[in-house]
């Protein structure tokens, strides 16, 4: 069961680990020292923001399988 959902939403879960990679990686480098930046003035919000974007991102990338009742003329 665990690794149905796993294989169904790799491109996802991929997507999350990367941007919160990322997400961590900008704030460590770049980041916002004054903080009144909402989202890199924390790792947690950074990391956050950057999982949702690479899911977001590989998400689009995810064939849809066809539906077998479509109709054909």
């Amino acid at each position: 069961m665990i690794k149905n959902i796993l294989l169904k939403y790799r491109l996802e879960l991929i997507g999350i680990a990367l941007g919160a990679i990322g997400g961590w990686a900008y704030w460590y480098y770049i980041g916002c020292m004054s903080g009144t930046c909402m989202i890199t003035s924390k790792p947690l919000n950074s990391t956050l923001y950057g999982a949702l974007m690479g899911m977001l991102l590989l998400s689009i990338f995810k064939k849809e399988k066809k539906s077998e009742h479509t109709e054909s003329n």
